[in-house]
């Protein structure tokens, strides 16, 4: 039982400690995930910015923790912080106007609502007033345990969290049914008349804004659809995505007298029937409808998202799914390539574009490893000696068209065919046959200065070169609220300075985070289940680091930090790419062994630094601010790539190092 003293009222719910934690930790990493899915679905900045809201639930954790300490009593307006958040985006979303001509998966978006500048750093602070009263619950708790013994509960509330909403997210369970879980969460915390009302209330909020029967929730995106009717009888169906426009179910026969795109490529590389077509980006079916129209003798559809794939089963006015022909697959395209062994006549990249970033990453969207130099050279080295692919879009900017026309040139030694099929919007198709003498170009791809492809370690084919100002400004933005929300909540900065080494511990662990997620996307495919398995693994591996903490004696400090630096310098050596060649199971041993290794060794320095502190609740929040510094970092990325986070982790752990308390240092402990 809690009491506020700012109130004089009593705030009942479970009394044990130690359950507190494991409730308070599961709530903060299910609140968390449940924020990052469903504001994204409303807010399409967040296509482009969803760590924004990690990092917004990282302030909040550390200042929940850095304030359990004071009379401030944040947890009651937790609950009713959400439900205005709620109410807010629900009233006024952030959608892509329909008939921009602008690209959708980039920045440049041109959105109706809000605008970025205001939306973001809103978004940023109501996400960290979330989390925070949770956070200082679990931090009041942590000082009536001993220190790794509340880790080690919060890492398994952390786990159980992450568990409970995967399991939702396939069984495909919509908002009202996370809303339930939060609402008993937040009941079993504290347990008042009040709190019950507003978690009622939200309730009622998102079951009211959700309970549409053309309305679903994959794993990847709120998708929503609806009947279309093309004139002269012919019926389509309309797919919109997180509330854009995102595929169009349409019959062979209209779809090529309108769309000529999804005919050119067999004009260009193919003589007679097709025959064994692999097409990456399945969704509704237009694509595989065309193959079988064009004689086809078998089809392979591969599709990330289960439930745009149904859609397309049950509406597409072809049925081309319940083709005997075709096999589809469910599933990340590079994956699938890097994993056949098939051979096949052509393969299409049927307008692959997501609209969704990998969570937990700033910059990888579900496709970005579609386009790299090597994975068109996997696309080659899967082709038959007379085959070709081809990849189509409304590309919309000529740099891009010239940038996917090089990596192709690369890849397969020629210049591909290029055709630009509708100026307006960028709508272009890139043809290319294995053998140049295949091809039957009207217009070749011109040698012009180009941007350099895009590579499995820099992964950004939208991306190119210097870092937005929106991104500058949103970055720069979320440093000062967090330092004035922590000098505002958690009082003046040189009373952390004991715990400054934690604070760059945090920075390198997130950095390490990013480097595992980009690792398993690019080894096993950016899918919503392998992601969820790398956010457990790191979990997994941190709590095996406390549990050998807390039963063995670990070597000293400075043998610990020598191990990481040696750790980090294998990850770097070697390249992710050179593991897509072995077989699945060693894959998977090597790429859990590169990327967690670093992840246990530094735990372990974490786990015997943080069981000497005086103030635990104090370091623990420390660190995770730590960790908001990190998702910024991770942005250099962007310049550097994902290979070279790794030294930029291992300055930070060098800084940790060099920052330890000198008594400390010196033994070692």
């Amino acid at each position: 039982m809690e009491r506020s003293r700012a109130t004089g009222r009593r705030f009942e719910g479970v009394a044990s400690p130690r359950v507190r934690v494991l409730v308070g930790a599961g709530l903060i990493l299910f609140l968390e995930l449940v924020l990052i899915r469903w504001l994204g679905a409303l807010v399409v900045h967040l296509s482009y910015f969803t760590n924004f809201v990690l990092l917004g639930a990282f302030l909040g954790v550390g200042v929940g923790f850095l304030t359990s300490g004071r009379r401030l009593f944040l947890a009651p307006l937790s609950p009713l912080i959400l439900l205005v958040l709620v109410a807010t985006v629900t009233l006024f979303p952030v959608q892509i106007d329909g008939r921009s001509d602008r690209i959708i998966y980039f920045t440049t978006v041109e959105p109706s609502g809000p605008p970025a500048w205001l939306v973001l750093p809103l978004v940023f602070v109501a996400v960290a007033a979330c989390v925070m009263g949770p956070a200082q619950l679990v931090g009041r708790s942590f000082r009536k345990l001993r220190a790794l013994e509340a880790y080690r509960l919060d890492l398994i509330g952390s786990l159980a969290g992450i568990a409970a909403f995967t399991g939702l997210a396939l069984l495909g369970a919509p908002p009202l049914v996370w809303v339930v879980v939060l609402g008993a969460c937040f009941i079993a915390l504290l347990g008042t008349a009040r709190i019950v009302t507003f978690t009622c209330a939200l309730l009622v909020a998102v079951a009211a804004a959700d309970l549409h029967p053309n309305v679903t929730w994959s794993p990847y995106y709120r998708i929503t659809h609806q009947g279309l009717d093309f004139g002269a009888g012919e019926l389509g169906l309309e797919v919109r995505v997180n509330g854009i426009p995102h595929q169009y179910a349409r019959g062979v026969e209209g779809r090529l007298r309108y769309d000529p795109q999804y005919g050119v490529p067999y004009e260009r590389l193919v003589r007679d029937a097709p025959g064994r077509v692999l097409v990456v980006g399945a969704g509704t079916g237009n694509d595989v409808a065309v193959a079988l129209a064009k004689g086809a003798e078998r089809v392979d559809a591969v599709e990330i998202d289960p439930r745009i794939l149904d859609l397309g089963r049950r509406w597409h006015p072809d049925r081309p799914y319940d083709d005997p022909r075709v096999t589809t697959h469910v599933g990340d395209g590079r994956a699938f390539l890097e994993r056949t062994d098939a051979r096949f006549d052509l393969i299409l990249f049927a307008l692959p574009d997501s609209l969704a970033l990998v969570t937990g990453s700033s910059a990888i969207r579900l496709e970005s490893f579609l386009f790299t130099r090597e994975a068109l050279e996997a696309v080659r080295r899967r082709l038959t000696e007379r085959g070709g692919f081809a990849m189509y879009n409304y590309y919309r900017e000529d740099w891009l068209v010239d940038r996917y026309a090089g990596t192709v040139a690369e890849a397969f030694g020629h210049e591909p065919c290029v055709d630009r099929v509708e100026r307006v919007a960028g709508q272009s198709v890139i043809s290319v046959a294995v053998d140049p003498r295949d091809q039957r170009c009207e217009t070749s791809a011109a040698r012009v200065a180009r941007a350099a492809p895009a590579t499995d370690d820099r992964p950004f084919p939208y991306y190119r070169g210097g870092i937005p100002s929106l991104y500058l400004v949103a970055l720069a933005g979320i440093l000062l609220a967090s330092l004035l929300g922590v000098r505002a909540f958690a009082g003046p900065f040189r009373a952390m300075r004991p715990y400054a080494d934690l604070f760059f511990m945090g920075a390198a662990f997130l950095l390490l985070e990013t480097k595992s997620i980009t690792t398993f996307a690019l080894l096993f495919g950016t899918t919503w289940a392998v992601n969820a398995i790398v956010f457990a693994g790191v979990l997994v591996a941190v709590l095996l680091a406390v549990e050998v903490t807390r039963r063995v004696r670990t070597p000293s400090l400075p043998v610990l930090y020598g191990g990481i630096a040696v750790a980090l310098a294998v990850a770097y050596a070697v390249p992710n790419g050179s593991l897509l060649a072995l077989p699945l199971g060693p894959r998977l041993v090597a790429a859990v062994a590169l990327a967690f290794a670093p992840v246990f060794l530094a735990n372990l320095a974490f786990a015997k630094r943080f069981a000497g502190t005086e103030d635990a609740p104090s370091a623990f929040g420390i660190n995770i601010l730590g960790a908001m510094v990190g998702g910024c970092v991770e942005y250099l990325a962007l310049g550097i790539g994902f290979r070279n986070l790794l030294v930029v982790a291992g300055v930070f752990y060098l800084a940790a190092f060099l920052w330890l308390p000198r008594r400390r240092a010196l033994a070692g402990s």
